[in-house]
């Protein structure tokens, strides 16, 4: 963190027919391990392939088939569990829920519900200039992804695709810490940010590789501050649980819509049933799907297929010390050390990626100058033609080499800019274009001075305004500047012009 005097955004507040109302949210983030090879087994975890072709017997739950433990899986389980500053536990087990899967062949789900793999941790979600947002985690743990249903392929038969069956979820458990849809989005935001900074998921929503359950209760002002005093759930009201999220915005309206509706069914006199809903994205409402079961209603045991899972500390340190920089020291060291806005800092450290290259393109050269060609002329194009930084025809060197020449004198802003279009559409060495291209800087003072004294000259009238008013002085540099084809070194123009004017 930058300052640790960071206060707390105010919880979101809804105006209720009776009075006042206060969200309170706690998210199940379910994210796919970046591992090549599934939970369980050996079978593919690629994206995209052939319906049923990457799945092996065990996945198939064929009889006789026992899982054994990717340890890919685990190593990565615990590299988010230290991103997120949380307890990895060095002894774990697996268990048995037991729950109709139509697309789980084994007809349960392998999961971690007593002894998690991971547990309390944190995530700081800053939420403006000065504010910030303590999410606290209370576990992390492994399971089993099921496979996908097909019900519109066929008006009589349903299908079912069993490649994503045991590909490795980290099921992320927050607190009940959120106070409003804002928060939420902001918050899923921020796990995706560290993990894709970790490499322990890509983050990719629209596959399905990053997913949000989530929980949702309204309270009366007052009544979360008893909570935390007292620990006491009853405090926040009955939680229904969203299923399924896989959008930043949808997260955020499904909220907005699910509070308000409980809200009127309090108001009404009426109390709020625990269930699952889900969200109709055409109609922007929640609907039931199911009523909520608690973990009873699994009757979860200890798989006896697996041995507890027991890792030793020595390992667990060696993958700390592997850790990257993460976006919050990075952006901080960007401000402290180069200077940068924070704003400016956080641009540049939404992706890994990208802070990467703006650190290639700043070493050694003017950080503030460095991110402001990364963060206007670079990403401002990127954006114009749908592009990311791994698609970026400018490299780290290239940028910098234009950089370089402005700090020589060798051009100016506006030829820079011109001889940036030339290397993002042609490529090239800068240095060489502005050579071959004849775009170098005018520096001589007798032919800037010729082409000031030409426009004084010509322009009598504006003289007498200049002189009458100093600020209109920019425009006798406008025209040199126009009369040199950009060329002329704007500093000595401006220079010369105030001198020859008298001001």
């Amino acid at each position: 963190m930058l300052d640790l005097t960071y206060s707390a955004p105010k919880p979101k507040v809804i105006a209720g027919a009776k009075g006042d109302w206060e969200l309170v949210i706690g998210l199940e983030v379910h994210a796919q391990v970046a591992t090549n090879a599934k939970l369980f087994s050996g079978a593919s975890t690629l994206f995209g392939a052939e319906p049923n072709s990457n799945v092996a017997f065990v996945d198939a739950g064929m009889p006789g088939m026992l899982p054994v433990i990717n340890e890919g899986c685990v190593a990565q389980a615990v590299r988010t569990g230290l991103g997120l500053k949380a307890q990895i536990n060095l002894w774990s087990a697996f268990d048995r829920k037991n729950y109709f899967y139509p697309d789980l062949p084994q007809g349960y789900q392998i999961s971690q519900l007593y002894h998690p793999i991971v547990s309390e941790g944190e995530v700081i979600v800053e939420m403006g200039p000065g504010m910030a947002r303590r999410v606290r985690i209370e576990r992390i743990h492994l399971e089993q992804d099921a496979g996908k249903s097909i019900h519109d392929m066929d008006p009589a038969m349903s299908f079912v695709d069993l490649n994503r069956t045991g590909v490795a979820l980290m099921e992320i458990v927050s607190r009940p810490d959120i106070r409003g849809p804002e928060e939420a989005a902001a918050y899923v935001g921020k796990l995706r940010q560290i993990m894709r900074y970790l490499g322990t998921c890509d983050g990719n929503m629209q596959n399905g590789n990053l997913r949000a359950d989530v929980n949702v209760s309204v309270c009366r002002p007052g009544d979360y501050e008893r909570y935390q005093e007292s620990q006491d759930f009853s405090h926040l009201g009955t939680r229904c649980e969203i299923k399924n999220m896989n959008s930043m915005r949808f997260i955020q309206m499904a909220i907005e819509y699910e509070a308000r509706r409980q809200i009127a069914i309090i108001e009404d006199g009426a109390k709020v049933v625990q269930e699952t809903r889900l969200y109709d994205v055409d109609k922007g409402e929640t609907r039931s799907m199911r009523s909520k079961e608690e973990a009873h209603d699994y009757r979860y045991f200890p798989d006896p297929d697996l041995l507890p899972l027991e890792i030793e500390q020595v390992w667990v340190d060696g993958i700390k010390e592997s850790l990257p920089e993460l976006p919050d020291a990075k952006k901080a060291r960007f401000v402290l050390s180069i200077g940068l806005s924070e704003y400016d800092a956080s641009v540049l450290t939404a992706e890994a990626e990208d802070a990467a290259y703006f650190e290639a393109v700043a070493e050694g050269r003017d950080g503030k100058m460095a991110a402001n060609w990364v963060i206007n002329e670079l990403f401002g194009r990127l954006k114009k033609d749908g592009k990311g930084i791994s698609d970026c025809p400018v490299s780290p060197a290239q940028l910098g080499g234009i950089i370089d020449l402005i700090a020589k004198g060798d051009i100016s802003g506006k030829i820079a800019k011109d001889l940036f279009e030339i290397v993002y559409c042609e490529g090239g060495d800068p240095a060489q274009i502005v050579e071959t291209r004849g775009m170098r800087q005018v520096t001589d003072t007798g032919a800037i001075e010729t082409a000031v004294n030409q426009i004084i000259t010509d322009n009598p009238a504006q003289v007498e305004k200049a002189k009458a008013n100093p600020k209109l002085a920019g425009w006798f540099v406008g025209q040199v500047m126009k009369a040199t084809g950009g060329k002329a070194n704007p500093a000595m123009v401006d220079e010369l012009v105030k001198a020859k004017l008298g001001l």
